[in-house]
């Protein structure tokens, strides 16, 4: 026993022993014992031989060499932007590329069943049905936050409450699957991209944000949220190739307080995503030079008549009441849907199957041989948008048999044999709308935006083609009207009421480099978002926030102004430790002990909590270990550092004007006081409770 306790002893000790002595005693014991050198000299501290040692250091110092001339011409932080917009980009790029060689297979198989309606109803109804049921299967197995938009949590995050699961890269990677498959079920569906992309974009740079930390040392609170808000406008830029409404996007729907800082590294880092999204589009063969996404032709000499930004103000009214319509109803279905007690527990526990039941049954609807003929439901989404944007009158080239022979067969699918153009956009409109709305509650990966510019520029359309048959040769006798006009001027406008904002209109002129109509889009535009906003009715997004329960004080606010007045006086939590400025070492060490705080508030006495400032937790460790060397009697305002308190709050303060400074300074924690004195602290965890208690009153 005392034997094999010293050969133990001797083992401990050899761990212990420096590389000289290691080596030394290594080679000792070569000759002696030679099945023992190779596991002596793995346990010694000696480097072990790497081959091409000289070629290993040439690349090191090219690496180096690099890296000292990246960073002379710019910091760290702008290759992040431009890796953001180039990564972002080109998962765009892959996602329409991949689904465009589905949609196309899907349309190839069903034109080769042409004479078997059983088959092509099969094909037409199961196929989205399987691609919707393996989007919801797939993203919820992955990562179950990876279902719908993800727009309004990105909001919620970048307002400063932490969420890390939807920013996480298994999240990433269902969100992009997902989306795969949800946009290969076609436009029976109706479902976009925008949204979900977006997200995946704050992911990517999230992602970015954590390697620029670990790489610079910055501070992560400051950093991350600069990181988000940049990711917004590149997520709209990236899909759409349109920079500048990228940027406002960014502005309008995800930053509740956009800091000016912010605003040149948006720009920048947009105008990469949209760059690369458009050669990459050249280097395909889809595009033979830069250009607009859905470039549009219209007339630049005479565009549109004056009388008619009369017609397009009516547009405007159009838009804003029909987008009253469509929020009401989203929001009361996804009310059902979270209320009712059958279908949320069908959906937490059959999510497969609800998606795959509910489009079936969108599938059934929009069946060419049935409602189908009547709505265009052959084209995909991008198809819809062009043959909407189309500079010709479909109700005359359906009376002209040369003309239907040499133009786009797009426009043909909206005038079938026997039935008018008034008929099929009427049935779009009616029937879209409804439909669109019942998709909004599949579990799945999805986006809206798209869908709503789809259906805004079908509006506009119909207003178009009304007016042309009305006035055939224009309102003035001076050019004929162009629907194709209207059409744009109709997206942009009911876009921009559902999310209410102005984005839109400009992303609907980029995407199409139409900027002859920039006056009118501007007006339908706004006077629809005036018709939408009446009674302070929630956007698109702020509406699946209230739903949702989110922490997002901006919705509530909108949806209930009352609640600003609000003061955080009921809210404020008390302080978990205080320090007197006349502590001594014994309280100081208990107080250590107790908690895990980083830095401490200091008053004068614990009767008159007068704040006087904070004391760091390495200054208190300071103060103990001086005080034990020295064995001194000297208090806590003798040895450490008091700093001043920057900022604090008052108990007479509003929630709202808590969340603005919280935001704009992005701290997590202030102190409140009254008339000086500490009353406590308010942090983010509070806040969100805070919050969250008022969005159950809503």
């Amino acid at each position: 026993m005392n034997w094999l306790l010293e050969k133990v002893m001797e083992n401990v000790c050899i761990s212990y022993m420096s590389a000289d002595e290691n080596k030394q005693q290594a080679m000792q014991n070569v000759h002696s014992h030679p099945e023992a050198t190779q596991e002596k000299l793995i346990i010694s501290n000696e480097c072990q031989w790497k081959p091409w040692k000289p070629a290993r250091s040439q690349i090191r110092g090219c690496v180096r060499r690099a890296r000292r001339a990246m960073l002379s011409l710019a910091q760290l932080e702008w290759y992040c932007y431009i890796a953001l917009g180039v990564l972002t980009a080109l998962m765009s790029f892959i996602m329409d590329l991949t689904v465009a060689k589905v949609l196309r297979a899907h349309q190839w198989l069903y034109s080769r069943l042409e004479g078997n309606a059983l088959l092509q109803f099969l094909c037409w109804t199961l196929y989205p049905a399987c691609m919707c049921a393996l989007s919801a299967s797939f993203s919820h197995s992955t990562c179950p936050q990876s279902a719908g938009s993800g727009l309004p949590e990105m909001r919620t995050i970048i307002s400063g409450v932490q969420m890390p699961d939807y920013l996480s890269l298994s999240n990433l990677f269902a969100k992009f699957v997902g989306m795969i498959c949800t946009l290969s079920a076609g436009s029976t569906v109706f479902l976009g991209k925008v949204g979900p992309f977006v997200h995946l974009s704050h992911m990517v740079g999230a992602y970015l944000h954590r390697m620029y930390v670990s790489a610079s040392g910055q501070n992560k609170r400051r950093t991350q949220g600069e990181m988000l808000v940049v990711a917004s406008g590149v997520g709209v830029a990236s899909c759409f190739g349109a920079p500048i409404s990228g940027v406002l996007f960014s502005i309008e729907v995800t930053g509740s307080h956009y800091s000016v800082r912010d605003y040149c590294p948006c720009f920048f880092a947009t105008v990469c995503g949209a760059l690369t999204f458009r050669l990459l589009a050249v280097c395909s063969g889809e595009h033979e030079t830069v250009q607009a996404l859905f470039k549009t032709r219209f007339p630049n000499e005479l565009p549109y008549q004056l009388p008619e930004l009369l017609m397009f103000a009516l547009l405007g009214l159009l838009c804003g009441a029909v987008s009253c319509v469509y929020l009401f109803s989203h929001r009361w279905i996804l009310r059902f849907v979270k209320t009712n007690k059958f279908i949320s527990r069908f959906i937490a526990t059959e999510t497969t199957l609800y998606s795959a039941v509910l489009a079936f049954l969108l599938a059934l609807v929009t069946f060419p041989h049935f409602a189908g003929c009547y709505m265009a439901s052959k084209l995909t989404m991008k198809q819809l948008l062009f043959s909407l944007l189309e500079n010709i009158q479909w109700n005359s080239i359906s009376h002209n048999a040369t003309v239907i022979q040499e133009s786009h067969h797009f426009s043909q699918e909206w005038s079938p044999p026997g039935i008018s153009v008034y008929q099929t956009l009427g049935c779009f409109i009616l029937i879209k709308i409804w439909l669109l709305v019942l998709a909004c509650t599949l579990p799945l990966p999805a986006g809206y935006f798209m869908p709503v510019f789809v259906f805004g520029a079908a509006l506009g359309r119909f207003q178009g083609e009304v007016l042309a048959y009305l006035f055939p040769d224009g309102i003035s006798s001076v050019n004929v009207i162009n629907p194709g006009g209207y059409a744009l001027v109709g997206a942009g406008a009911f876009a921009g009421a559902v999310t209410h904002t102005l984005s839109p209109a400009l992303c609907a002129l980029e995407m199409t480099g139409q900027s002859t109509h920039l006056i009118p889009i501007l007006i339908a535009t706004l006077i629809s978002n005036a018709l939408s906003r009446l009674r302070n009715q929630p956007s698109f997004y702020d509406g699946i926030s209230l739903v949702k329960k989110l922490p997002h004080l901006p919705s509530l606010l909108r949806a209930c102004p009352k609640l600003s007045s609000i003061q955080i006086r009921q809210f404020v939590v008390p302080v978990g430790s205080v320090l007197q400025r006349g502590e001594r070492a014994l309280a100081v060490q208990h107080i250590l002990e107790s908690s895990m705080e980083t830095d401490f508030p200091v008053v004068d006495t614990l009767e008159s909590p007068t704040l006087l400032g904070t004391v760091t937790r390495a200054h208190l460790q300071a103060f103990l270990l001086e005080d034990q060397n020295q064995v001194s009697c000297r208090c806590l305002e003798d040895t450490c550092p008091i700093q001043p308190v920057r900022l604090q709050l008052s108990t007479e303060m509003t929630v709202k004007q808590t969340h603005c400074i919280m935001s704009v300074v992005r701290e997590h924690r202030l102190f409140v006081t009254e008339k000086g004195k500490l009353r406590g602290v308010i942090t983010w965890s509070e806040m969100k409770k805070m919050i969250e208690v008022l969005a159950k009153e809503v």
